[in-house]
């Protein structure tokens, strides 16, 4: 049986917090329980649903298509393809912040 961990996510409509299985992508859950974020691909690579970790969190990024090790040093998530490996507090709605950061590091930022 799967682990799962409380996931707060701090969403312009307010905080919401729900349980996420760690076989579960942060963005399917959410949808699950009837909280509207935005995506485009869904497999890691637009930055339309990115996200921001707020404190310590872990995240297995594995399935994107395209995220950097700068990514996850700056906190930034794509929850479409990440799956909770601890308890989280994502600040959504991050995708031009994200773009930025990318960005001002030279790294793909697609539109």
């Amino acid at each position: 049986m799967a682990r799962s961990y409380p996931i707060t996510y701090q969403t312009p409509a307010g905080d919401h917090t729900i349980s996420v299985a760690e076989d579960e992508f942060l963005w399917q859950a959410a949808g699950r329980a009837g909280i509207d974020l935005p995506s485009r691909c869904r497999i890691g690579w637009c930055l339309t649903c990115a996200a921001r970790i707020v404190g310590a969190g872990e995240v297995d990024q594995s399935a994107a298509r395209r995220y950097f090790p700068e990514d996850r040093a700056a906190g930034f998530v794509l929850p479409c393809t990440a799956r909770p490996r601890s308890p989280l507090r994502l600040q959504t709605h991050q995708e031009a912040a994200m773009r930025r950061h990318r960005e001002s590091l030279g790294l793909p930022a697609p539109i």
